[in-house]
């Protein structure tokens, strides 16, 4: 996404370590943006900060345990302080578990919870209250959250992670109302992404498989294919590209929306 320049602005970026958020973090770089990697996987987050910049983006890795408060409470400042304020934050950082209902793994479930409802709340909590007036960062700005079309379809076996992913949705439109309404000037939106061939997206066709679903993880990923009227999976870039856009002016009149990118799957 050549035509879009977000130089100047400053973009935390959670679950950056690795799949989807890394990737992100690389456009949001390639864009002109300044990018702090928040991951609880810091080897992993220090090698992909470190490969921004030697393509000479500005690049830091940030510890961030997306579920706990006080977490939150360090990494802000901390990112704040190093790349020089705060624009965008993108809370990408989620984990699924694949289970039948009659199956359900309570602590799974709360984990998930916990990680990906719990985890985007904060991100919006703290977001806000670095970019609002008076903040420290104090300049407005933009707060995309990552759903999924696992919100917008119902795909055996992923019940838990499907409902995760749906409060994301809901978290997303009320903080755009609180926002508006308060003048913080940070718009709020998110991006559904369709499967994409990352180390989730991979292992939940093999847990699919696994808990009798289909017959092998290859049918898995056919069954996602043939619900998509575009007949791929979904790319890195592909939801990289979205959240470039929706970081940018040219999406400065939206907010409260949520960008499908799922070749179709959940229309």
């Amino acid at each position: 996404m050549t035509s879009i320049d977000l130089s100047a602005r400053k973009a935390l970026v959670t679950g950056g370590a690795r799949g989807l958020g890394a990737g992100m973090a690389e456009a949001l770089a390639k864009a002109g943006a300044a990018v702090a990697i928040a991951d609880v996987l810091e080897d992993a987050g220090k090698e992909t900060a470190q490969s921004l910049r030697d393509a000479g983006a500005t690049a830091e890795f940030v510890p961030l345990d997306v579920s706990a408060d006080s977490s939150w409470e360090q990494a802000v400042p901390a990112v704040v302080d190093a790349l020089g304020g705060l624009d965008i934050v993108v809370n990408n950082a989620g984990i699924e578990v694949t289970n039948l209902l009659a199956d359900l793994d309570p602590e799974g479930l709360r984990r998930m919870l916990d990680v990906n409802v719990v985890g985007t709340a904060l991100g919006i909590k703290h977001a806000f209250r670095a970019m609002r007036p008076g903040g420290v960062a104090g300049n407005g700005g933009t707060v995309i959250n990552i759903s999924s079309v696992a919100a917008t379809i119902a795909f055996p076996g992923i019940a838990g992670y499907s409902a995760s992913k749906s409060a994301i949705d809901r978290l997303t439109r009320v903080a755009a109302a609180e926002s508006g309404r308060l003048d913080y000037g940070v718009r709020v939106n998110c991006v559904y992404p369709g499967l994409t061939p990352t180390a989730m997206g991979n292992k939940l066709a093999v847990d699919c498989a696994e808990i009798g679903l289909f017959p092998s993880p290859e049918e898995a990923v056919q069954a996602v294919v043939a619900q998509t009227p575009s007949g791929r999976l979904g790319q890195i870039d592909d939801m990289a590209d979205a959240v470039v856009f929706l970081a940018s002016d040219a999406a400065k009149f939206v907010t409260g929306a949520g960008l499908p990118v799922d070749g179709g799957m959940g229309m």
